[in-house]
């Protein structure tokens, strides 16, 4: 599995359009070409990276159905936005993408990043295991009232992180409509393993994990404490998250965009501790190969699924 260690070697790696075609290929057809059409393995090389298959004459190219699909700028400054995002060890703004690429347009910079974005759920993850601290928590500020009721403009967070002694493993984050037990319920099965040991409030929306296959142990609160020291990992988390998202995505809970930010923050956390900022990069690559083409204009319409 070939990918860059370091700037140097991610320079030296790509240094012409050709070099971009022919790693998007290994990584695309790990076994050789196979015609999307008649699934032969049969055909010619072309110009521009364009490849004809000898049996059906059906031409495609190696970006064809995945995210670079009919993209007009060169494959080479793709590359270098995708490594310039995983680099950034806190992430980048479309200002910052374009500033340092040069692009032209904001809406360019914009647009490529959340594409990124959508690459960052991996296929086939494993849930969270073992002890798992779970609570909601408010984005856009503090709030008052009962819980899952949250002023105008926040947004309801659910939080799930792995306990590992004093230390803390993998994590989880969603946007929930509220803090249901049947909201709840959806978002720690989705998450979580069973049989995992379920830490939370006593919040009456997770009354019902035992009956679903999870040991559950609640923290109850004294006179003295509230929610941020009986659960102290899932709000060390928020308060990080929050602080990335004014420092980096100042306009995140614009529109509907914000779940996809949850993505980036959750694959940048859970890969904290990489020394290789390559390995991202290559499992962005294998991502964005497998993943459908969508214009800026489907990003603008589209929720998050």
């Amino acid at each position: 599995m070939k990918y860059p260690m370091n700037q140097m070697e991610f320079e030296d790696m790509f240094r012409t359009e050709q070099d971009c075609i022919d790693y998007i290929a290994s990584i695309r057809w790990v076994q050789g070409f196979i015609c999307p059409t008649c699934g032969s393995i049969r055909y010619w090389k072309k110009n521009k990276g364009r490849i004809e298959c000898r049996d059906c004459k059906t031409e495609s190219t190696v970006t064809n159905g995945t995210i670079f699909h009919k993209s007009t700028k060169p494959l080479l400054i793709w590359f270098h936005a995708m490594w310039w995002m995983v680099a950034q060890k806190n992430g980048v703004s479309a200002k910052g993408l374009q500033k340092i690429l040069g692009l032209g347009s904001y809406q360019t910079a914009w647009t490529w990043l959340h594409k990124f974005r959508r690459l960052m759920v991996l296929d086939g993850r494993s849930k969270l295991h073992g002890v798992v601290e779970v609570d909601e928590v408010f984005l856009g500020g503090k709030t008052s009232g009962k819980r899952g009721r949250g002023a105008e403009g926040k947004s309801l967070i659910a939080v799930a992180v792995e306990i590992n002694g004093r230390k803390t493993g993998r994590m989880r984050l969603a946007k929930i409509p509220n803090a249901s037990g049947e909201i709840l319920n959806e978002f720690v099965e989705n998450n979580i393993e069973k049989p995992a040991t379920v830490i939370t409030d006593a919040w009456t929306g997770y009354s019902g994990l035992s009956n679903i296959g999870y040991t559950h142990e609640i923290q109850n609160a004294t006179a003295k404490e509230d929610d941020e020291e009986i659960l102290p990992n899932v709000h060390r988390i928020a308060s990080l998250l929050k602080r990335w998202l004014l420092g980096t995505h100042q306009s995140y809970l614009n529109k509907n965009k914000l779940e996809y930010y949850l993505d980036e923050y959750v694959f940048r956390y859970n890969r904290r501790t990489s020394t290789s900022r390559g390995l991202l990069f290559r499992r962005l690559m294998e991502q964005a190969v497998i993943t459908a083409p969508v214009s800026y204009k489907e990003i603008v319409k589209q929720n998050h699924g």
